[in-house]
């Protein structure tokens, strides 16, 4: 499988646990980029793997519109695919960036329109996959005394996930202006 990117908000406060969670299933996925949000709230993915300055440029005038998130994240739940996620709440302005972007970008609808379309995303930050040993109530645990958390997302980032090589391709911090990519 060859990589994607995703336009994400990282969120530092959890980010040493997601890093060390992630290093726990595959090294692969593990960056050598400091900047790399391995702890994020997906804002839309996948996204272009190949970004024209004009795409840069839009998701920059998003960003530069788009004041800081605060959350709080504290409740677990799972997606039926097994993926065990906090809750940000409240979650309002995050659909509403999701939103925004996907009528930026149709071409590119949320997790490839799999679950539906941007009403229907569910703005979450994965901590772990159930499996024969992993479930709410073994995260919870692991968790325990990491969350609840309150943060503020402050930055959006362009974001490359391949096993060796994820990356961030491009960053924006959320409410203030870019200068135009030459």
């Amino acid at each position: 499988m060859t990589g994607h990117s995703v336009l994400q908000l990282p969120v530092p406060a959890l980010e040493d646990w997601v890093r060390a969670r992630t290093a726990h299933y595959d090294t692969g996925f593990v960056s050598a980029d400091p900047r790399f949000g391995h702890a994020h709230v997906t804002a839309l993915g996948p996204f272009d793997p190949a970004p024209t300055a004009e795409v840069i440029a839009a998701v920059g005038e998003i960003a530069a519109t788009t004041a800081p998130v605060a959350v709080r994240l504290a409740e677990l739940d799972q997606f039926p695919n097994g993926i065990i996620h906090l809750v940000p709440q409240p979650d309002d302005r995050l659909r509403d960036l999701t939103a925004r972007l996907v009528a930026a970008f149709p071409q590119w609808p949320p997790y490839g329109g799999e679950f539906g379309g941007p009403a229907d995303v569910r703005p979450h930050l994965t901590v772990d996959a159930a499996s024969a040993d992993v479930d709410l109530a073994s995260t919870a645990r692991l968790l325990a005394g990491t969350v609840p958390v309150d943060v503020v997302l402050d930055w959006l980032q362009l974001a490359w996930w391949e096993s060796g090589g994820c990356r961030v391709l491009h960053e924006w911090r959320l409410g203030e202006p870019t200068p135009p990519v030459i």
